[in-house]
């Protein structure tokens, strides 16, 4: 089955002339003088940086929840604004209001227009085209409205059941907002159809050109939306007869309803300034009841830091052991009152600690060392966030590494020393080469100079040793 023609995302543009020359009035100036009005008030509500702003926020919103809520119902009804939102942005509604202001004769060329009693002004087709955008559009942010009330009420469900109670109170929040936006929106667009229609009627009297031939424009946006959206468009009274409704209605209420009112004990007057009558003596408590819960856990945070800080005082203001204690058995007392369970087994363990140093104080021992680092770790206690610091640990590990430190430094000045040594070693070593070639170049030098001493003095010497030689010869048989 083909979608409807305003049910396109594209629809087709005319193949006429965007604009026609026709007989021009007073009547016809003000049909397009009010044209232009809405159509203004409706491209400054699209464009509006406080839209943008929140559309941003439901990009963030939908960015950071893609991972971890996927399978969230609330998550799917902000996939689904989503989708209406981007839908808007396709349809590029804000190019085609902006083509039908250029269209449009401005203050000048009307005035000369009622002077000459012609005046160029959009055509048939194009009005009808503009009429099925409008129309399209306003189906659209019915849509979207549907869309958030839907998930404001997923999101109040899970707020109920206190799950993720920030978040859903930013969600509801962004979409209250988005939801009155886009209420706004689709008032304007109402009130733009109404003008497209007024002037589309006078221009096709004029010169007729028919765009539409197997759609007929319905007469009114709320007829064509249906009662639900009827109801929306029309829940707002007029801001002047506001302050006459309300005297009637207290009139009445000093006959009837306010009697009920003050046996409930209800006797607050409240001034809306929302210009919309609001019945609340239904399903107040299960609208607020979430939001006083946050307000609940806040209070009590507020009071838990506070119980600290002015534990921590004393503790610090704590000169002997014995009004630690008293400090801790206060405290553990509240713990045990606010269902603190962590705090009050780490307190509980320093009062065991403080009762032994209590006695070894009353002995007569110098504890006062002992009694700072017990000043941090009660601090710490009352309030645990991350590891226990430094200055709380017990003095065997700070040994235990104290001795680690000292051994590897011992370790470091053994190496140096030994380096030191075989480096004095070696150097000795060299000398000591150097030394002993020195003597024995000059031992050999000496030795030539003796040898040819006794060659020129003794040449007896030689003969006689050749005898002894042929004597060794002869003796053996040779």
């Amino acid at each position: 089955m083909a979608a409807e023609p305003w049910n396109r995302v594209n629809i087709a543009f005319p193949g006429a002339v965007s604009g026609v020359n026709v007989h021009f009035s007073s009547t016809t100036d003000a049909s397009v003088k009010g044209l232009l009005v809405e159509n203004e008030m409706v491209l400054k509500l699209i464009r509006s940086e406080i839209l943008q702003t929140e559309v941003r926020l439901l990009y963030e919103l939908l960015y950071v929840l893609n991972n971890s809520s996927r399978g969230n119902k609330t998550f799917k009804g902000l996939k689904q604004v989503e989708q209406c939102i981007n839908r808007l942005k396709s349809m590029k509604l804000d190019a085609a209001l902006q083509e039908l202001t250029e269209l449009c004769p401005n203050r000048i060329q009307r005035a000369l227009g009622i002077t000459a009693g012609k005046c160029d002004v959009p055509s048939q087709p194009m009005l009808e085209w503009l009429c099925l955008k409008v129309l399209g559009a306003g189906q659209l942010m019915s849509c979207t409205l549907s869309r958030c009330s839907r998930a404001f009420t997923l999101s109040k469900q899970q707020m109920k059941l206190e799950e993720f109670v920030i978040m859903n109170m930013v969600i509801t929040s962004m979409l209250s907002r988005l939801w009155v936006i886009f209420r706004g929106v689709l008032v304007s667009l109402t009130a733009l159809y109404q003008q497209l229609l007024k002037l589309l009627r006078e221009v096709a009297n004029a010169q007729p050109m028919p765009y539409l031939k197997d759609f007929s424009l319905p007469e009114d946006m709320a007829q064509f939306l249906g009662p639900s959206d009827a109801f929306v468009l029309t829940k707002k009274p007029p801001h002047g007869h506001h302050a006459k409704y309300h005297k009637e209605q207290q009139q009445r209420g000093n006959n009837t309803a306010s009697v009920k009112v003050k046996n409930q004990g209800k006797t607050k007057k409240i001034n809306e300034d929302l210009g919309v009558s609001i019945e609340r003596d239904v399903g107040l408590a299960t609208d607020i009841k979430p939001f006083l819960n946050v307000f609940r856990d806040f209070t009590k945070k507020r009071s838990k830091a506070n119980q600290n800080q002015k534990f921590k005082k004393r503790v610090r203001a704590a000169t002997t052991f014995s009004d630690m204690a008293t400090h801790l058995e206060e405290m553990i007392q509240w713990c045990k009152s606010q269902k603190m369970e962590k705090e009050r087994r780490l307190l509980t363990f320093l009062l065991l600690k403080c009762q032994r140093m209590k006695c070894l104080e009353a002995a007569g021992y110098n504890v006062q060392r002992r009694l700072r680092t017990f000043r941090l770790k009660a601090c710490w206690a009352s309030s645990p966030q991350g590891s226990e610091p430094r200055a709380c640990r017990p003095p065997a590990a700070k040994r235990g590494r104290a001795r680690l430190t000292t051994h590897f430094q011992s370790l470091r000045s053994r190496f140096k020393s030994s380096t030191l040594r075989t480096g004095v070693k070696k150097e000795q070593l060299k000398r000591q080469r150097k030394r002993t070639e020195l003597s024995v170049s000059g031992l050999s030098g000496a030795e030539q100079i003796n040898g040819s001493k006794c060659e020129a003095t003794s040449p007896t010497t030689s003969w006689d040793s050749h005898d002894d030689i042929d004597d060794i010869f002869a003796s053996v048989g040779f």
